[in-house]
């Protein structure tokens, strides 16, 4: 059943006389590449068809752009000073604004239905793509074949990836070539991985398309729906001051990022917060260097639902200062 509904689409639709999507026939690629055998065979126990699996991975194209970027993440070389610089300019906060202004109504809508606020789904967009202005240029198939099959560190994960991105061509109906973002594979106005896409985007203008590179209504929803689906609590706090009134220990500081330890239990170690927090509400212990001083906070259950978005505390950070810089500004704008 599965393998006679994706051979009907494709041979029906694109596939013909050696073609598919506009795809060279020659041999080049990665479809005879010998990392590649055993996905295009698990693929085809999957029930896709393997030539075609083949015909397109032959027309991957490895790029080394990629591998040199998936090498120097910005989460690993910058401090929060550096990191929080790109992201809270005036020109992003401005755009912020506009952005929310034009698509008030559907921001309103997601917060009633998820629970989520404007700010932090404004925000993530404002993060990742400048409100769609930058949402990547690589062919999609091309950045998860270069990783998947030339970057054995995290092989195993973007191979993971390519099978996730041939299932939603065929949910999605689209071309797997007309399809791009960032070197990493991640897609639209909320840079979705094709795993995320396929279990958290959503059809929030009810076309009947779940349509995150072209359609904000949509993107705006998927946003929201990954972060209700990620265990975010409306109304909670985010992250919280620190008063330190003892020596801390030093592997207290950065240690992962899910919250092990209650504040209560971080104000028998001398770390105290302010009033009016949960006790037993669980926080994570940060030291963030900016312009050569350190500033020390609480990352709350929130703070970590931010990080389930990208696993890194400055990433967090800078989403929730941004969310609170456009909220403030827009909040001056309107009255």
């Amino acid at each position: 059943m599965i393998r006679s509904k994706l051979t009907g689409l494709l041979t029906g639709t694109f596939f013909c006389a050696g073609l598919l999507w506009g795809a060279p026939v020659a041999a080049h690629g990665y479809g005879d590449h010998p990392a590649a055998q055993q996905f295009i065979a698990d693929m085809a126990a999957e029930g896709f068809d393997e030539n075609e699996i083949k015909t397109i991975l032959r027309s991957a194209e490895r790029k080394e752009s990629i591998l040199k970027a998936i090498s120097r993440p910005a989460e690993k070389r910058l401090t929060w000073g550096e990191y929080r610089n790109i992201f809270l300019k005036q020109k992003r906060i401005k755009q912020g604004v506009e952005f929310w202004d034009q698509y008030a109504d559907t921001l309103e809508r997601a917060e009633k239905e998820y629970g989520v606020p404007a700010e932090i789904i404004v925000a993530i967009i404002g993060v990742e793509t400048r409100y769609g202005r930058n949402m990547g240029s690589y062919r999609v198939v091309d950045a998860l074949s270069t990783l998947g099959f030339d970057y054995p560190k995290r092989g195993k994960f973007f191979r993971g990836q390519l099978k996730e991105y041939f299932y939603l061509v065929r949910e999605e109906s689209v071309d797997p070539f007309s399809l791009k973002g960032s070197y990493a594979g991640a897609m639209g106005f909320g840079q979705f991985i094709p795993s995320s896409f396929r279990h958290f985007a959503v059809d929030f203008d009810r076309d009947g398309k779940k349509d995150i590179w072209n359609n904000p209504v949509d993107a705006i929803g998927s946003v929201a729906n990954y972060f209700k689906e990620h265990g975010w609590k409306n109304g909670e706090p985010v992250r919280s001051n620190v008063v330190m009134r003892e020596l801390a220990d030093d592997s207290w500081f950065n240690d992962g990022l899910k919250p092990s330890l209650t504040l209560n239990e971080w104000s028998e170690r001398g770390i105290k917060t302010r009033k009016g927090l949960n006790a037993d509400s669980k926080a994570t212990l940060m030291r963030l260097e900016a312009k050569g001083e350190f500033q020390h906070w609480f990352g709350l259950h929130n703070f970590y639902v931010i990080t389930r978005y990208n696993h890194s505390r400055l990433y967090a950070m800078a989403v929730y200062e941004l969310s609170q810089a456009v909220a403030e500004k827009r909040k001056k704008s309107t009255g």
